[in-house]
């Protein structure tokens, strides 16, 4: 006879098991979204008639979205749940994406790209935080293979869209359809999320949600319920952090300079091979792919290498090898040898995100959702500043000298990874 303990217990395997796979869904979703414009950027530069300039601020664009209104995503997580933001996100993703095969204007463009890049933050600080719920349930780190299954959509979303490129695909047929998968996809996740509460996992979390709103937290809540509601918004969420304020900032930094380094292949990559190694349709998607395809792989290995070695020594590792990468790369100045190097900097760049998103979200006394939030909004200004950064040196130096910013980043990536935990298992970390 099977005692009554023993069937909870089953039940929650099977619940931990479905909401992993539905966290899963819902990073491919995200991997996928913006991938599928990636090879279009040389395309959608010359039907509109654009400067490298005019075209990073484009792109600068979407995280100008995330920066404005990302910091919504913290109140949103605790009122209505990490999961439903995360899934209602990718619907709206999906809905959006096929406005950039109709933007008539820089403007229009501009303005489709603010959308998808406020959807984005959103989604990505509510998906990696229905991810540490799940990771918390399964006491090791497997927050690296979530991130690995977004470099998977991100992959087969940059081939989908160099192939329909290469074959003749209208842009809005194209991305129409993309469209319509991400939002069957986003809605099938829905079903297979974890109930209860955003502190359901996490004690201390409970007890800093209760003490941020002058009020004690039930240790019992009611299943349905998304816990305590956040008060007064992203500035309380701020205030919220107190001491660990400090900490919040530097692993901002770190994932500024992460994020740029990933960025790199998707806003320039293209571009730098059609204009600059002048190579055909299909390969100028190829360092996108290359670079998600290998951080893919870092990320599948990630896990192990970090409970293993500890994020710290991992972070650094790779930081040296994605600023080299790039930066003999460059100097080559081949076709091949820029989709080697974009490919390395994913492989080397493919640990710090996940890390950092991680540290941010196990902070003593910080609720995980305003955690990685404020961390995520940090990373935000990478986006931010890097492409029109880059854009306007390419005007004037070409695009060769402005991708060298990337190995100059690299550098302070690998200075601040010491912010990382050190050799320590996730079970560890988990349990503070």
């Amino acid at each position: 006879m099977v005692r009554t303990d023993d069937r909870r217990a089953v039940r929650a395997d099977v619940t931990s098991r479905r909401a992993r796979l539905a966290v899963a869904g819902l990073f491919l979703v995200n991997g996928y979204t913006f991938a599928n414009i990636v090879p279009w950027m040389p395309v959608i530069k010359d039907r509109l008639d654009l400067s490298n300039t005019a075209l990073g601020l484009a792109i600068a664009a979407s995280p100008a979205g995330a920066l404005l209104l990302g910091m919504l995503a913290g109140p949103l997580i605790a009122r209505v749940g990490s999961g439903r933001v995360a899934a209602a996100a990718g619907v709206l993703s999906g809905l959006l994406l096929p406005a950039a095969g109709l933007a008539p204007s820089w403007a229009a463009f501009a303005a489709v790209m603010f959308g998808l890049g406020t959807l984005d933050a959103w989604m990505d600080s509510a998906m990696n935080a229905h991810g540490l719920r799940v990771q918390r349930r399964y006491g090791r780190s497997i927050i690296n293979g979530f991130h690995a299954l977004w470099s998977i959509g991100a992959v087969a979303g940059g081939l989908t869209a160099s192939a329909a490129s290469g074959l003749g695909v209208p842009i809005l047929a194209h991305l129409s359809a993309v469209g319509v998968l991400l939002v069957l996809a986003s809605v099938a996740t829905v079903f297979f999320l974890l109930p209860g509460p955003e502190h359901a996992e996490r004690p201390d979390e409970a007890r800093a949600a209760g003490d941020a709103d002058g009020a004690d937290t039930p240790s019992t809540a009611d299943p349905g319920s998304t816990g305590t509601p956040a008060r007064g918004g992203p500035l309380a969420a701020l205030r919220r952090i107190g001491p660990a304020a400090l900490t919040l900032l530097g692993l901002g930094v770190l994932l500024v300079f992460a994020g740029g380094m990933e960025d790199s292949a998707s806003s320039w990559g293209a571009v730098y091979m059609s204009e600059s190694l002048h190579a055909s349709a299909f390969a100028v998607g190829l360092p996108f792919v290359a670079c998600q395809t290998m951080m893919t792989i870092g990320r599948l290995l990630g896990d192990r290498l970090t409970d293993r070695f500890g994020a710290r020594a991992v972070g650094r590792a790779g930081a040296l090898l994605a600023g080299v990468s790039l930066a003999v790369a460059l100097a080559v100045a081949h076709p091949v040898a820029a989709v080697v190097g974009f490919g390395l900097l994913g492989l080397g760049v493919s640990t710090l995100f996940p890390a950092g998103l991680h540290a941010a979200g196990n902070l003593p006394g910080v609720r995980s959702g305003d955690g990685v939030t404020i961390a995520a909004w940090l990373a935000r200004v990478g986006f931010l500043a890097l492409p029109p950064l880059i854009g306007a040196i390419a005007d004037v130096a070409g695009l060769g000298l402005a991708l060298g910013v990337i190995p100059v980043i690299a550098v302070g990536a690998v200075l601040l990874s010491g912010i990382l935990e050190p050799r320590r298992s996730a079970r560890a970390a988990d349990a503070d």
